[in-house]
């Protein structure tokens, strides 16, 4: 007979939904404040095409030695919700410089200031997933959350995360700003034009239990996208089927004031919601001042 002297531990069970793939690719920026690894891979088959994005590295000891230019293989683990890298093997060693960047197709743009916390918002027109025609400014008079995606994105906290964000959002907006309808507004812009038709894109609201009386997802003419991506610094570019881009989540009062620029997918549901409620409070002081203008902290940005 065994008894056990001591505790018995169990290996951590993986969460629900976990994949791993195997995955080749070059660096083409590091980020070590945040653990983060630019990577341009090679397609994933069966789950992603070739692109070039952000991945955040579970060990930081992994990223020792590694380098701009650097060939790697490295394992890919994603969850419903999660995805990081480790198990990182180094292929072939890069240059020291900065590889030169790949330059998407030429698009005809607008010449357009960046937007920054205390301006107006502009209007551009779109069409929601309803086959709508919409214009920025129909939402005055309502706080709006808007933000930017693609419908194809896979990796779960890239677009997936701001959908999930949204609709959990969607849940405590309710909450928060009860009252009339029309008080807040979210929104969801494609920078992917040519794939997410409205027919798309209102497939894949459905899969948020979406309510299109508080959140639509948009597409539009490319020209307009690019103005409005440019002026939150969004950046984004075609790799092979994909998309590789930034993220921005931007908060926009009822006087058309943006309030908050969020950098980056970190925020959460409640702090969105937050500045929201602020917002609205904020706007409802502007509409009883001073011809709709508001008073904003500069942006900050890390």
């Amino acid at each position: 007979m065994f008894w056990a002297t001591g505790p018995v531990f169990l290996p951590a069970a993986e969460p629900s939904g976990t994949r791993t793939f195997e995955v080749k690719g070059e660096v083409r920026r590091l980020v070590p404040e945040g653990n983060v690894l630019v990577i341009k891979h090679e397609e994933i088959p069966g789950y992603m095409d070739a692109m070039t994005m952000p991945f955040q590295v579970k060990n930081p000891a992994e990223m020792a030695g590694i380098g701009i230019g650097d060939k790697l293989v490295f394992r890919m683990t994603v969850t419903e919700d999660d995805g990081w890298i480790d198990r990182i093997r180094v292929l072939e060693r890069g240059g020291a410089e900065d590889p030169k960047p790949d330059i998407p197709g030429i698009r005809l743009v607008r010449d357009v200031d960046p937007l920054k916390v205390g301006d107006r918002m502009p209007s551009y027109p779109f069409t929601n997933e309803l086959h709508q025609a919409v214009s920025l400014d129909r939402f005055k008079g309502q706080v709006v959350a808007l933000t930017f995606i693609y419908t194809r994105c896979p990796y779960p906290t890239f677009c997936p995360r701001q959908c999930r964000q949204f609709a959990e959002a969607l849940t405590l907006l309710k909450q928060r700003l009860p009252g009339p309808e029309r008080r807040w507004h979210l929104l969801s812009l494609s920078f992917d034009p040519a794939y997410d038709t409205p027919s798309v894109l209102q497939e894949y609201a459905r899969r948020y239990d979406y309510n299109p009386a508080h959140w639509n997802f948009l597409t539009g003419a490319m020209i307009d996208i690019d103005a409005i991506t440019e002026q939150f610094g969004v950046i984004f570019a075609r790799d092979g089927e994909g998309w590789s881009h930034n993220v921005r989540t931007v908060v926009i009062d009822a006087a058309g004031m943006i309030r908050k620029i969020y950098v980056g997918n970190e925020w959460t549901a409640e702090e969105l919601v937050e500045a929201m409620v602020q917002a609205a409070a904020g706007g409802a002081e502007a509409d009883r001042g001073r011809d709709g203008g508001v008073s904003a902290p500069p942006a900050s940005e890390p």
